[in-house]
């Protein structure tokens, strides 16, 4: 799994689209290899890239919980705790 990729679902505010697209990008690139596809692929990468943002955009309008949503600069917060208590920083 990417490491950049992050959970967008169930957070308030909810995930925009450049977040969803931006997560898409990081999975296209992922599997094809390429950070930036040469003249010849890039329509294809392209055509992927919107094409699993779309996806992305509609599983997350179809998802259903009932756990509350949770708080981007909490989960922040908690995410660099993490990182500190992993890192030693």
């Amino acid at each position: 799994m990417c490491r950049n990729i992050r959970p967008l679902f169930n957070f308030e505010p909810p995930a925009s689209e450049a977040e969803v697209e931006a997560a898409a990008l990081q999975f296209v690139r992922k599997i094809s290899g390429f950070n930036q596809p040469s003249a010849a692929n890039r329509e294809a990468f392209e055509a992927a890239v919107m094409a699993i943002t779309a996806n992305a955009q509609t599983l997350l309008d179809a998802l259903q919980t009932t756990s509350p949503a949770k708080d981007r600069e909490t989960e922040k917060h908690k995410a660099q705790a993490r990182n500190a208590q992993r890192f030693g920083t």
